[in-house]
């Protein structure tokens, strides 16, 4: 593995900051920079030349972290960020956290060290993410998708909520009652989101449908589980579900990801939609191809990732504003997977 500015920094007892400054030329005490160059001959430490012309165009340069590259939903969100980066000469350096909060923080850490221009963020942990030594810096910070607890940033957001209880409202409406929530892990903003949402529809439908005693299992804890936004979690879910006693009759799945997880489950155990309904919150490229087609609940990647790289030109720019919070709504799209267990 190759050495990095930071295990240089660990070795010298110094700051990632202090090392950039002894290779880039500014000013350091000569006791401080003969140790960092020490422990830079020793760890066999080559200074990256094309960081160091990053950073003396700190203006041209952002970060964008996502917790999952191979998502189609953050592959799409870094598209928007790239387009609207480009409209104003801004270079983006991607960094994939696998909802990984020290990973996160490592990137974070770089971000300040190589003085990039600002940081648009999916934090990986609604709890956990700690965006305060950007903050205290003065760097300019968009958090998009997912709201870090404690942070004064931008933020730019999908009304999870609405989104997932207007999909759980399909589901019923289309003769499901037996529901099941595959949500997200424990703490992620958008996991919470969502099984709030699927948790209100079902209190309502129940409450307006008192005859429909059925309905009201979807609230029950074990027809919840949480995964890892993943196709493994989504999976693994799938098969808990389907060993119930009596399993479901449909799932909403709180990620394209675990949706897929969950077709495998079900074709694993000959069970198919749309007699058993399945709706995935996120779009997926191939949904309206497979049969039978996959319902969604279709996100605004693409406008997430633009709104966001957007705003924070704005910061970098230095025009004064109040900070912003920018909801964008979700849209159903029914397809064959939700018929309906008769169909």
């Amino acid at each position: 593995m190759a050495t990095t500015i930071h295990d240089v920094a660990r070795a010298a007892g110094v700051s990632p900051a202090t090392v950039s400054r002894v290779f880039n030329g500014g000013r350091v005490t000569a006791e401080r920079a003969e140790r960092v160059r020490t422990a830079a001959t020793e760890l066999g430490f080559a200074p990256n030349r094309v960081a160091r012309s990053l950073r003396t165009q700190r203006a041209s340069v952002i970060g964008l972290l996502i917790p999952d590259i191979e998502n189609p939903f953050f592959t799409a969100m870094a598209r928007g960020v790239e387009d609207a980066a480009q409209q104003t000469n801004l270079s983006v350096v991607l960094c994939n956290t696998d909802e990984d909060v020290a990973k996160e923080r490592r990137y974070l850490e770089i971000a300040l060290a190589e003085q990039m221009a600002g940081v648009i963020v999916a934090a990986a942990s609604r709890s956990r993410t700690d965006l305060s030594a950007l903050e205290s810096r003065k760097m300019p910070v968009v958090a998009v998708d997912r709201r870090p607890r404690g942070s004064t940033v931008d933020v730019v957001l999908v009304d999870n909520a609405h989104g997932a209880e207007e999909a759980t409202w399909h589901l019923f409406e289309r003769g499901y009652r037996r529901l099941a929530c595959l949500t997200g892990p424990e703490g992620a903003s958008t996991s919470e989101e969502r099984l709030a949402g699927y948790r209100t529809a079902v209190r309502d439908f129940v409450r307006e449908n008192p005859t429909e005693t059925r309905a009201a299992e979807a609230l029950r804890e074990e027809h919840i589980r949480y995964a890892d936004f993943r196709v493994e979690g989504g999976h693994r879910a799938m098969r808990e579900l389907l060993a119930l006693p009596e399993p479901p009759d449909a799932v909403f799945a709180a990620n394209n990801l675990m949706a897929v997880g969950a077709l495998q489950a079900l074709a694993e155990a000959g069970l198919a939609a749309p007699g058993f309904g399945v709706l995935s919150f996120g779009e997926i490229p191939w949904a309206p191809l497979v049969r039978p087609s996959l319902s969604t609940v279709r996100l605004p990647s693409y406008d997430l990732g633009f709104t966001a790289a957007t705003l924070l030109q704005e910061r970098i720019s230095g025009g004064e504003r109040p900070l912003q919070t920018v909801v964008l709504r979700t849209e159903l799209h029914a397809r064959e997977s939700t018929a309906g267990p008769g169909a």
